[in-house]
């Protein structure tokens, strides 16, 4: 893995009629496919009865035609996951369903606690039993032991007791509920169907629901959807929110819009800093697809050298071709990406990318690029240097893999075999992002909650 990976991916349906909800969530579900691609899973709510289907693989591949014909409801709730290989098992994807004294209760959850190890371990001293590690468990045990009969009190009760990053999409027998983290780590949109409203961790899946975004679930708010009306409540919306950087960097589809602020914009406006910040003379920018391919224009934008789209990516690649030695993971960048030798030998080249980690996969491009005759290869990162864990949701190595906390830049930029190398600053980062109310910590090591 040479990238950072987000956990999960969120969406929920509330119908006025019908009982297709399963259809608009899966489409929703496939817009959210580059957020997880570890399981996929959809519960349904027919007549207050909630069911679920869910397993390893791609949302077309268990969420066949088969299955969606079975999964028949006015309101839904789905899950996309990634997670660490503890979590590489069926009863760990979600939602996650429960029956308790109030009836039963669909789960969805993306982000991380920092005190969900400590909160399952008292909850354990009193009687409880956990069948997984993950904190979705965590925080579906919190609210049905806190749910006396007001599902909303239950979830405030929740909150309070939790520590960490989080967007949460709840499904009752009668409403849908989504929850955003007091400080706004994790992302989640609200938006309208024809007939209805939905949930999402993005809002580019309301595109794919054939419906449009209203807004972005606040910091420390409750949503409740039920009756086809809406329900604000905001717990603690005076919190300075802290949404996560890395969602414009890299998580995010380029078409989405989180907390204000395009995700396609925010990349190209950084790649116009990053080429004022590290300016160099160069034939032509490529960037590595695709989330380097908005910043690469922007660097060409900020300084006048033509973009060329050098590198082609073979988009029918799947987890096949996820290998577990060096050698086959070298032939599998080879097969993901290849240069364009035409438009590349005899040039000098700048290639951009979003971020870099461990540098495995950077230096076999390099590489290629030289061996196709590029003349020269000058590197630019689309971020500041990754030298620390994310502690909110986010797949991250061991920071002693980390490329940057084992050399200098002119360190990496020999590892890597480049003539040159920049990366953007936090600084240039946050100017992207018109302010500094982000988290940066995988970047600064500061984080917006102790850890």
């Amino acid at each position: 893995m040479d990238k950072l990976i987000e956990e999960c991916g969120i969406v929920a349906v509330a119908q006025n009629r019908g009982i297709e909800a399963a259809q608009k969530a899966f489409f929703g579900l496939n817009g959210l496919q580059h957020r997880g691609q570890q399981s996929a899973g959809l519960a349904i709510c027919n007549d207050e009865d909630i069911s679920c289907y869910k397993d390893m693989g791609f949302v077309s591949e268990v969420l066949d035609e088969k299955i969606l014909n079975l999964l028949k409801g006015s309101m839904a709730l789905g899950h996309v996951k990634y997670g660490p290989e503890s979590e590489s098992l069926q009863i760990c994807a979600q939602p996650l369903v429960i029956s308790y004294r109030n009836g039963s209760l669909a789960v969805a959850f993306n982000g991380a606690l920092l005190n969900g190890k400590k909160l399952r371990e008292d909850m354990e001293d009193n009687g409880a039993i956990f069948s997984t590690k993950t904190d979705c468990e965590v925080v579906t045990s919190l609210i049905a032991k806190n749910d006396k009969n007001n599902i909303t009190e239950a979830v405030k009760t929740m909150m309070d007791k939790v520590k960490g990053g989080y967007a949460i999409g709840i499904m009752t027998g009668t409403a849908i509920i989504g929850v955003r983290d007091p400080m706004g780590i994790r992302p989640l949109a609200l938006g309208k169907i024809n007939d209805g409203f939905a949930l999402a961790s993005e809002s580019c899946a309301f595109d794919m629901m054939e419906g449009e975004f209203i807004r972005d679930v606040r910091p420390g708010e409750i949503l409740l959807i039920e009756n086809n009306e809406i329900t604000s409540i905001d717990i603690k919306s005076d919190t300075k929110s802290a949404l996560c950087s890395f969602e414009y960097v890299y998580f995010a589809r380029p078409d989405s819009t989180i907390d204000g602020l395009n995700v396609y914009n925010v990349r190209e406006m950084a790649g116009k800093t990053l080429a004022v910040e590290n300016p160099v003379k160069a034939d032509i920018v490529v960037g590595v697809p695709d989330a380097g391919t908005p910043a690469a224009i922007g660097f060409s934008l900020g300084s006048g050298i033509p973009y060329r789209p050098g590198l082609i990516k073979n988009k029918y690649i799947g987890r096949t071709f996820i290998q577990p030695t060096q050698s086959q993971r070298e032939i599998d960048v080879r097969i993901k990406l290849n240069p364009i030798k035409p438009m590349i030998e005899g040039k000098s080249v700048v290639l951009v990318d979003d971020s870099i980690v461990r540098g495995t996969t950077m230096r076999q491009i390099i590489a290629s690029i030289r061996g196709v005759g590029a003349k020269e290869v000058h590197l630019r990162i689309n971020s500041p240097p990754i030298r620390n864990s994310c502690y909110f949701g986010v797949n991250t190595p061991d920071i002693n893999d980390f490329i940057a906390n084992a050399n200098t830049i002119d360190g990496i930029r020999e590892e890597l075999g480049a003539d040159s190398l920049g990366f953007l600053s936090i600084e240039g980062l946050m100017q992207s992002l018109g302010g500094s109310s982000y988290c940066s910590g995988c970047f600064s090591g500061n984080y917006p909650i102790e850890v």
